[in-house]
């Protein structure tokens, strides 16, 4: 604890839990999910770099997203898997900051990152003749650039609102990693207008995202039904519900960590959602998207045989 009228410059972050026996069990349980999503999107993209049958536009945006679920989990699981070995819990104020921004700029591209993968299953499944000229290198690499672009500006806005703040109430964090909301608890100022806007741009930006998906997923579903060839239905659809599981996963969690009231007595459940964002959908975004893939499992073969 610090002094009212100290201004605090680290932080204590409690993590998971503050039950010694439960320190190393959780370490193994996490570094094996760290190590597991670090190998299957990592592996991911070395898939699509290396198979030249994967050089498309789908399998370059999932490469993107694996890149994205890479940096989200490696925000915040080592310092996590650091704290469940040492007695030393501190962060420093630029450190906590810095995690907060990567973490906010990989979830925030995603977002964008799921929208263009939709609207690449849109035109692929609804307008097949026209995909090779719609979906060229040029507007997909524009598509990218613009889903990083914005990912990773629109939380600089936050981050520089963080400065208005000072800390000197407290300096414990009952996290697991450094998350805006519990900031704002922790703070001197009021953050009522750091609120404010987080839960405006949190809003806008889902919903704007979530529902170009959901409009981008009616076309393909009234085109899937349309289809002649039960061989092209049960691709198309496979494909798209791969994705569907994917976006609901990110956007469920999403929405209740930062659309619903995030004080009160519910700091354990927005634990557990926090935890499930973090480091569970990381985790299982490759497998959602490879395990029956023919093309992904093709060309792990290809590069095993070589």
């Amino acid at each position: 604890m610090v002094a009212n009228k100290t201004l605090v410059t680290e932080f204590v972050l409690t993590g998971l839990t503050d039950l010694p026996r439960l320190q190393v069990p959780l370490f193994l349980v996490f570094l094996v999910i760290y190590l597991t999503t670090m190998v299957g999107n990592l592996g991911l993209i070395f898939l699509i770099w290396k198979d030249p049958h994967l050089h498309t536009p789908m399998y370059i945006f999932l490469g993107s997203l694996a890149f994205a679920d890479a940096c989200s989990s490696s925000s915040v699981t080592p310092q996590m898997l650091m704290n469940f070995l040492s007695m030393n819990h501190m962060i420093s104020l630029f450190d906590c900051i810095s995690q907060f921004y990567i973490f906010a700029s990989s979830a925030n591209t995603e977002c964008f990152l799921l929208v263009v993968m939709a609207y690449d299953r849109y035109v692929a499944i609804c307008n097949p003749l026209f995909y090779p000229v719609v979906m060229s290198n040029i507007f997909c690499t524009q598509l990218l650039g613009v889903s990083y672009i914005i990912g990773f500006l629109h939380p600089l806005m936050h981050v520089g609102l963080l400065f208005r703040l000072t800390f000197c109430k407290s300096n414990v964090i009952h996290y697991f990693y450094c998350e805006i909301l519990q900031l704002f608890k922790i703070s001197c100022t009021d953050p009522r207008v750091n609120m404010l806007l987080i839960f405006i741009f949190s809003v806008f930006i889902q919903s704007f995202t979530f529902m170009s998906i959901i409009i981008s997923y009616c076309y393909v579903f009234f085109a899937i039904r349309k289809m002649k060839s039960e061989k092209g239905r049960s691709k198309a659809f496979y494909t798209c519900s791969a994705h569907l599981l994917s976006v609901s996963l990110f956007y469920g969690t999403l929405f209740f960590m930062y659309v619903h009231p995030g004080f009160g007595p519910a700091e354990n459940q927005d634990k557990l959602y926090s935890l499930f964002y973090t480091i569970i959908i990381p985790l299982l975004n490759p497998f959602i998207y490879s395990l029956r893939n023919k093309e992904v499992i093709g060309a792990l073969r290809r590069i095993m045989n070589k």
